[in-house]
């Protein structure tokens, strides 16, 4: 079922938009403290890639002491293989705004920054034309009400850098500085937006908010396949005939997504494995196909849904080269505040690229061993470990490749 991606709801100015959906803002006016308990009862969870249940960070903002409350809706989207924030920006932004407007009445944010990746002139245009037209509408005078004070809309363009996604850096840069990456605690729901509570949460989990206000906690359970809630985004990329965006059920199996919806294999090749949630991620191959796609099941699996990325590869392509172009990526996207990031990933994709070009030495095979095992948790945000997490799940997945790579 379409949710998210129902060509009924692409396109649309704010009223032919408010003709067709709109109705969960108007019931979460109408029973503001509802929201969070229909939130909960839905099982929506934070689909930016952590699967952290979405009502708990609502409720610690809306409970956090003080005034000047933010909600930050990220939407910076940079990592390989990952682009169903920037459809949702670019094709429905006012199901974005809907969602974070719900929020700011569950909190009572009275501050909204739409953070996008400028990377796309077009979709940044957009969303603040779709901004504009909130800002002159009347539903925005009645979230203000609910709210108690006067709400504000306002895009922000990110840095358009791969850390500026994790949700201190774009604390940083909403507030207007680099997107560093801070320790934590202090978590944003304490400590965000020039010290004031601040949920920061992607816009997929928002563009879904509206729905669930509007159909119900139940409606919203029921598009899932087995204990699994709602629908899920795929960005499917790689080896596959049918690439590109698929909403489906939250616990489709990646047999259905790959070879159902993706067509199957590019040139009759075989399946080899896939990036699950993105470069950052583990690999899944053959004998996984029929893992159900959802936060749980990944996990139990050993790997995890993360963004709903999946780079798929077929026979003949190279998972070594693959890792290292991934882990080149982080090496280049580390911003340098943590030296086991910047010079451990710079060390592994050195090694790496000296192992793909033939002129490695079991010398290099054991530092890569070593560095896996070392630079996980050494980093203030999850850039490492991602590097980390990929090169160790190559390397136990497709050993022989490596073996080669030596001979």
């Amino acid at each position: 079922m379409m949710v998210l991606t129902d060509p009924a709801l692409r396109g649309l100015a704010l009223d032919g938009y408010l003709a067709s959906a709109g109705h969960g803002l108007r019931a979460a006016l109408r029973d503001p403290g509802a929201i969070i308990p229909v939130i909960e009862a839905s099982g929506l969870r934070g689909l930016g890639g952590a699967g952290f249940p979405a009502h708990r960070k609502w409720a610690a903002v809306a409970a956090a002491p003080g005034p000047g409350r933010w909600i930050i809706a990220n939407g910076n989207e940079d990592e390989p293989g990952t682009f169903k924030d920037r459809f949702l920006l670019a094709e429905t932004p006012h199901q974005v705004i809907e969602g974070a407007l719900v929020a700011a009445v569950a909190v009572r944010a009275a501050q909204v920054a739409l953070y996008v990746n400028p990377r796309d002139a077009a979709t940044v245009a957009g969303l603040r034309d779709a901004a504009a037209q909130w800002a002159a509408h009347p539903l925005l005078a009645a979230v203000s009400a609910a709210v108690g004070e006067a709400v504000t809309l306002r895009v922000v363009e990110s840095s358009g850098l791969y850390i500026g996604g994790e949700e201190t850096a774009a604390v940083a840069a909403v507030q207007g500085g680099f997107p560093f990456p801070s320790l934590k605690p202090p978590f944003p729901a304490q400590h965000g937006v020039h010290g004031a509570p601040t949920l920061v949460t992607n816009v997929e989990t928002l563009a879904q908010a509206g729905h669930i206000l509007e159909k119900g906690a139940d409606w919203y359970r029921g598009l899932g396949i087995g204990d699994a809630a709602g629908t899920k985004l795929f960005s499917l990329s790689g080896d596959v005939l049918r690439p590109g965006l698929h909403e489906l059920p939250m616990g489709t199996s990646l047999r259905s997504l790959v070879f159902d919806h993706g067509g199957g294999m590019l040139g009759g090749r075989g399946f080899k494995a896939v990036f699950t949630g993105g470069p950052s991620n583990t690999l899944l191959t053959e004998r996984d196909l029929d893992v159900a796609m959802d936060f749980d099941s990944l996990r139990a699996r050993g790997s995890r849904l993360g963004t709903g990325a999946m780079i798929v590869v077929g026979e003949g392509t190279s998972i070594l080269r693959k890792t290292a172009e991934y882990v080149a990526f982080f090496a280049a996207s580390s911003c340098g505040q943590c030296p086991p990031c910047k010079v451990g990933t710079f060390q592994v994709a050195r090694l790496l690229e000296r192992l793909e070009a033939g002129s490695g030495g079991p010398g290099d095979l054991e530092a890569l061993r070593n560095l896996a095992a070392l630079l996980p948790g050494s980093g203030r945000c999850g850039l490492v470990d991602g590097a980390a997490t990929v090169l160790a799940s190559s390397l136990a997945t497709f050993p022989a490749e490596y073996q080669r790579a030596l001979r």
